[in-house]
């Protein structure tokens, strides 16, 4: 057999045992007869023709991906990211955001891809208890991008706990050590996905003028419960919750009125610094670590303080246009 006849043999062969290998792995016993999507197929191709040019393809989550070994380059091109600032409105407006996810690598990589501006910054934590695999992922992807990183400090998160604002405060904390000159601090979770483009959010932000949207209203009858009984987070191997007690829980610190809202809020930068070194804001965050959800009651809470000066008019505070769900929906 010709020497090229062999070679193309060859590649056939490995094309073919790659197929199998993955498409079992990657699909299981029982759904090991399903047909493979056209995306599926399309990444199939790029691997045979990875090996035919030579190259390592990189491996991510079980699946072989573009993403060849250091090449970001090639994975930004790939991807079509955005690169470079679509319009000097923009640049002049950088936005900064917290990214909280614990799985779905794939469901995350794409909200990463829409939300990118080259001008932003994002800070994205992971949680503690997420998978190596998921965190070596998160990493590597985040390796391609000068403007994005890991949280310094990663939290096990429970859903409803206290962890998951402690999550989203350690991310503010690291994005305000930057040098970049970010105008708003936009908050977000792994199942996210944006509603309007990065120019509209911009153009919807500046109409704030450096005031926080952070929509609530004084307490409905089924939230009072969650600040006035001792609330306590629990750390299981297999799941992972808030356990309410009995025990009454003291008033707040500093007289201050409970509010209730969105846990999703867009936060002026003045503001972010007086939530990290206001005592207030200190006394605040440590009575609410024995409540339930208290990200859905510290920013609103924060932000109705009248005497800062980045608290929203009150009779606009109260009116129905909020942030939150505009702008970005849940898978």
């Amino acid at each position: 057999m010709p020497s090229l006849m062999r070679s193309l043999f060859t590649v056939s062969v490995s094309c073919v045992i790659i197929f199998i290998v993955f498409y079992v792995l990657g699909f299981g016993g029982e759904q090991s007869f399903q047909r493979l999507n056209s995306s599926d197929t399309l990444m199939l191709t790029q691997v045979c023709a990875s090996f035919i040019k030579g190259k390592t393809p990189f491996l991510w989550r079980n699946k072989l991906m573009i993403h060849e070994t250091s090449s970001c380059k090639e994975y930004l091109t790939q991807s079509r990211y955005i690169t470079a600032p679509l319009s000097k409105e923009e640049a002049d407006f950088p936005l900064a955001y917290t990214m909280v996810i614990h799985h779905n690598f794939d469901t995350f990589a794409r909200l990463f891809r829409a939300i990118y501006m080259p001008q932003n910054v994002y800070c994205v934590h992971v949680d503690e208890k997420a998978t190596v695999e998921f965190k070596d992922a998160v990493e590597q992807l985040l390796g391609c991008f000068p403007n994005a990183f890991l949280a310094s400090k990663m939290e096990p998160v429970v859903y409803g706990g206290i962890s998951r604002l402690q999550a989203d405060l350690n991310c503010i904390k690291d994005l305000t050590a930057l040098e970049v000159p970010w105008k708003y601090a936009i908050n977000t979770c792994g199942q996210d996905f944006p509603l309007k483009t990065n120019r509209e959010i911009v153009q919807y932000l500046k109409g704030f003028k450096g005031k926080n949207i952070t929509p609530g209203v004084l307490p409905p009858a089924h939230a009072i419960g969650r600040t006035k009984y001792v609330h306590r987070e629990h750390l299981g191997k297999e799941f992972s919750y808030v356990i309410r007690t009995t025990t009454l829980k003291p008033p707040p610190p500093h007289n201050l009125t409970i509010y209730f809202g969105s846990a999703y809020v867009a936060l002026s930068r003045a503001f972010t610094s007086f939530v990290l070194h206001d005592p207030r804001a200190a006394d605040l965050l440590q009575w609410s670590k024995d409540t339930f959800s208290p990200d859905e009651h510290f920013w609103v809470t924060l932000n109705r303080i009248p005497d800062d000066v980045n608290v929203l008019p009150r009779d606009d505070f109260l009116k129905p246009a909020a942030f939150g769900r505009n702008f970005v929906t849940e898978l």
